[in-house]
């Protein structure tokens, strides 16, 4: 009776459209996860080609073990962290897009900093460390002169709205690298917030390639046994992407319904700032292997030690 009943499932959304399970991918409570939103609603009006189990979590780090041991099929990573993960998977993780491009921001409760010289003998808080906040922040203090481990302190944490609290108790004068979302909505409960350094703008002044906050993956075995799900889910991420950018009220809507934000006008003004993208094939390519590539020059443990191979990206067969 239930093969019967899966048959006549089958039959009626298109065997060759839906599959039986439900892909399995995770997100971070941030812009990477703003792509994705959409494919929530897709499903809803029966748009979608697959069925989702979209699943959000506040820190790189709880994705990662879901990822390395299987309960996860894909997920929305930083960018250096899907290098490094393929490296401890032994191949076992490979990148199909790139989601997001620059989002990271120095923010100042005060009017002390202007520049990066500003930063010397001072304490920066900031998350994502061992991902793309620490590496691009690092980088960027190096190439204005500057030792992230002499001539500032740098204090992390584990997710940004623990950094947005600690602002917002800060009586005066504190700094932190947030990205957005996170930078309007501290703004929005803080108006003496100033921003006083758009990292992608610094980033673009000292390097000419393509700064890269964030990648989906896909575990390289799902992705061999299920190469028609893969397409049809990038065919279905790109309509997902293509709504975050065009309709803003309703991405919003889905952010805060979804938890990616506490509130919808949040996500509404911050959205058009999150740079949220969808490249893939040799675009994709091109744009993270130049990228992994500075991050590597500066420091190797950045993506892993070494440089992925050629098998870290997938490419349609």
């Amino acid at each position: 009776l239930l093969s019967a009943v899966l048959l006549v499932s089958m039959l009626a959304c298109g065997a060759s459209a839906k599959t039986n399970t439900k892909v399995r991918i995770a997100g971070l409570k941030g812009p990477t996860t703003m792509g994705l939103v959409n494919l929530l609603s897709m499903e809803k009006e029966g748009t979608a080609s697959l069925d989702y189990d979209l699943q959000l979590y506040g820190a790189a780090d709880e994705i990662v073990p879901k990822l390395i041991k299987g309960d996860l099929d894909m997920a929305a990573i930083p960018a250096n962290l899907a290098a490094t993960l393929y490296q401890k998977t032994n191949g076992g993780i490979q990148v199909m897009a790139v989601n997001t491009l620059g989002v990271l921001y120095v923010v100042e409760k005060g009017d002390t900093v202007h520049s990066f010289a500003d930063l010397k003998g001072r304490t920066i808080l900031s998350t994502g460390k061992g991902t793309t906040p620490e590496y691009v922040l690092r980088y960027l203090l190096r190439k204005n002169g500057l030792d992230p481990d002499r001539d500032v302190k740098i204090e992390y944490y584990s997710e940004a709205s623990e950094v947005t609290a600690q602002m917002a108790a800060a009586k005066k004068d504190a700094i932190a690298v947030l990205p957005q979302p996170y930078v309007t909505a501290a703004q929005m409960k803080d108006s003496s917030l100033r921003v006083v350094l758009d990292l992608t703008r610094e980033w673009n002044k000292v390097c000419d390639t393509q700064l890269i906050t964030g990648v989906t993956v896909v575990r390289t075995e799902y992705a061999k046994k299920n190469p028609d799900v893969i397409a049809a889910f990038l065919t279905d991420y790109q309509k997902s992407v293509k709504a975050a950018n065009e309709d803003i009220d309703g991405t919003a809507a889905l952010c805060e319904q979804v938890g990616v934000v506490a509130k919808a006008a949040i996500a509404k003004k911050a959205l058009p700032k999150c740079n949220i993208v969808y490249r893939n094939g040799e675009e994709m390519k091109k744009d993270i292997s130049a990228y992994l590539q500075v991050l590597y020059d500066a420091d190797p443990a950045a993506v892993g030690g070494t440089l992925p191979g050629e098998d870290f990206y997938w490419t349609a067969q």
